[in-house]
């Protein structure tokens, strides 16, 4: 069967579409930046929105991140009150919800906060963390890529140890100790730890994929040049 020939339109979407490709391929550090800066900011305007009155899209935000976290209010920082966090025993007296019991867990999730106490950020502190450090560690290899130098991937061994090993640690031990499980005495990890143990993980993941995410998209962005270069629309695509 002889195949259709091409029509204008559709080569000229082809070229359009390839010219977006490459300009992406230019710019992906910076637009990868810019998402994570959204996502890691957003769970932060939910308390401010919660303070002012604005219940309405509070909630949007809170109910968004709710299936990316369990968002556990004695787990969470917490703004516009005394307190930036309130352990488990703490909030158990201040709101009469017992955080072990898994009765109740979802009480202890869907409570945001409230005057006294303030509001809570849409995700726990090990997420803020997580992606925090994926934000601070995306800029770093931004300014590290802007003055020329080439960032090789982190080794796995290392990856695993410094970037597996505290949260898996902290994070199951954590886990296995509490209802339904109980294969040890209770265990509750505290602010500092989630906090470390996070931006650990989330450095570790940028050090690890960011290497390659560049690699890939080198090698598209000549694929494309030569491309482009060719039917003579190379300057436009550099233009955007």
């Amino acid at each position: 069967m002889t195949p259709k020939p091409v029509t204008g339109r559709q080569r000229d979407f082809v070229i359009w579409l390839d010219k977006q490709i490459y300009a992406f391929a230019k710019h992906w550090l910076a637009v990868f930046n810019v998402v994570v800066l959204i996502y890691v900011g957003l769970p932060f305007v939910a308390p401010a929105l919660m303070k002012a009155g604005l219940t309405a899209p509070a909630n949007w935000i809170y109910t968004a991140y709710s299936p990316l976290c369990h968002q556990f209010a004695f787990r969470s920082w917490f703004l516009f009150g005394p307190k930036a966090y309130y352990e488990s025993a703490e909030f158990q007296q201040l709101t009469g919800i017992d955080p072990y019991d898994l009765v109740q867990r979802w009480a202890a999730k869907t409570f945001v906060g409230n005057e006294a106490m303030g509001f809570k950020v849409a995700y726990c502190e090990r997420d803020v963390a997580i992606y925090g450090a994926i934000f601070v560690a995306g800029l770093i290899f931004a300014a590290a890529r802007a003055r020329g130098y080439r960032i090789k991937p982190v080794h796995w061994i290392i990856y695993g140890i410094i970037g597996i090993g505290p949260i898996a640690l902290d994070g199951f031990s954590q886990l296995l100790s509490q209802p339904p499980f109980h294969l040890w005495a209770l265990r509750e990890s505290t602010p500092l730890l989630r906090t470390l143990t996070g931006f650990l993980f989330g450095a570790m993941n940028v050090w690890l994929a960011y290497p390659y995410v560049e690699e890939s998209f080198g090698e598209i962005k000549i694929e494309l040049e030569a491309k482009l270069s060719r039917i003579g629309v190379l300057k436009m695509a550099n233009d955007r």
